[in-house]
């Protein structure tokens, strides 16, 4: 028989011990069931922390209870937070036990500003002001369920901190849908001119978006584009104010505005091969004069420009203004354009997708991942991407039982998530950070 010096038997019971009060994911780190057990240890804090950011929304980079509440979270799980870049945003830095790849994970935190009409018990009352007008503010979009969900992820990841290979950013980030002043510095692109990337810099990074597009249990993804780059285009006509009795006197530049405007969608539909990549440009603005029987001095149109690729973007940017100035040319008024661009395309890298759909299949099951088609809705993730190679997916968010091709879409103020989206979105993004933080 072998004797066992105290000692010895000392640090064998302590390490017993450590291996039973361990994490049940550790054992096998990016096992399915493990990882949907954590998502569901984290689902009722996920679930009440979307409840409250919902019921008090903040616009772009104004997210100042928001962030206070991720920072204290954050400070809870042990990490130490950096706040305020880029205004109200936040981002920590959770280092693993053993060594390993450095990823990131982004949510957004900003509302939108649209009225939400009364339903929830936690729906919004909140008011704003918004480029000088009173607006409701609601989370129309989701970014409740991003901020929610990110922190079930990081809670989760803190929970088995010692056995975790590597390291895992999270970065909340202001303003997504824009600066409260058109041509501002906002969002991603101001988070990584402050340095967010600077001292860590990930070799992947990973974002979601609930979807309603998709029901509950389906995820969407995508190889090569998948968002829409975003430009905001302002056109203004100058013309001459005269009596509106008298048109000839004076040079109308609310007609002027109304010809380019029919001849931009004649630029689209007969310029531009829309067959090899989708181009939409939209005016959602047409501004002009006080007064029934006055024609005004000056007419100003705004809208927005979705395109895929950047050759393509320049080239109908081009169009448009040769367009516009010739038209007002014709009339003797002068026409000038500007372009601002708020989001570049979201392009998710192909060798990263290859390695992560396999992440998504395991945690949602195979035929619940679906391949999205291209969409014109924008992201500033893709400045994040643009950066480090890029992963960006979509977690229904559509009842089951409704068709998402009739619900409500996102920036609705009928948009209604169903909260079994939080338990996907904390899964998938969860299998995802540790497949690829174990080599999978």
């Amino acid at each position: 028989m072998r004797l066992v010096s105290p000692r010895a038997l000392k640090v064998a019971l302590a390490a017993a011990l450590s291996c039973l009060s361990a994490p049940a994911m550790a054992a096998t780190a990016a096992e399915p069931a493990q990882v949907a057990q954590a998502a569901q240890r984290v689902r009722e804090q996920v679930v009440a922390w979307r409840r409250d950011i919902h019921q008090h929304p903040e616009l772009g980079q104004h997210e100042v209870r928001t962030a206070k509440l991720v920072a204290d979270q954050l400070r809870k799980l042990g990490l130490q937070p950096r706040t305020g870049i880029a205004h109200t945003g936040v981002a920590a830095v959770l280092k693993g036990g053993k060594p390993g790849p450095r990823i990131a994970i982004r949510a957004d935190m900003d509302a939108l500003p649209v009225t939400e009409p009364a339903g929830l018990p936690f729906a919004s009352q909140v008011k704003a002001d918004y480029r000088g007008r009173p607006v409701g503010v609601m989370h129309a979009c989701g970014h409740d369920a991003h901020v929610a969900i990110l922190l079930g992820v990081a809670t989760a990841l803190a929970a088995q901190k010692e056995q975790l290979p590597g390291e895992v950013m999270f970065v909340f980030q202001p303003a997504e849908e824009g600066p409260p002043v058109p041509g501002a510095p906002f969002g991603a692109a101001m988070m990584l001119s402050e340095g967010v990337f600077e001292q860590f810099k990930p070799e992947a990074v990973f974002g979601l978006h609930v979807w309603a597009g998709l029901n509950v249990g389906e995820v969407g993804y995508r190889s090569g584009p998948m968002l829409a780059s975003a430009d905001e285009w302002s056109l203004t006509v100058r013309g001459k104010q005269t009596h509106g009795s008298r048109p000839w006197d004076g040079v109308d530049p609310i007609t002027v505005g109304a010809q380019i405007l029919l001849a931009s969608q004649s630029l689209i539909a007969r310029q531009v091969n829309i067959a090899a990549t989708p181009v939409v440009l939209t005016a959602g603005q047409f501004n002009a004069g006080v007064r029934f029987n006055i024609i005004p001095d000056e007419a100003k149109l705004v809208g927005t420009l979705r395109t895929f690729d950047a050759a393509v973007r320049e080239d109908v940017i081009a169009r448009l203004r040769r367009t516009a100035e010739d038209y007002a040319h014709a009339a003797g008024a002068s026409a000038e354009l500007q372009v601002v661009n708020n989001a570049p395309a979201t392009i998710n890298d192909p060798a990263l997708t290859r390695r992560v759909l396999p992440s998504l299949q395991r945690a949602a099951g195979e035929a619940q991942v679906r391949e999205s088609a291209m969409v014109t809705v924008a992201e500033d993730f893709s400045q994040f991407a643009n950066t480090v190679p890029g992963f960006y997916f979509f977690v229904g968010s559509t009842a089951a039982g409704i068709d998402p091709a009739k619900a409500p879409i996102n920036h609705s103020p009928q948009f209604l998530l169903d909260e079994g989206a939080l338990e996907v979105g904390t899964r998938t993004m969860l299998q995802v950070a540790l497949d690829y933080l174990h080599g999978g």
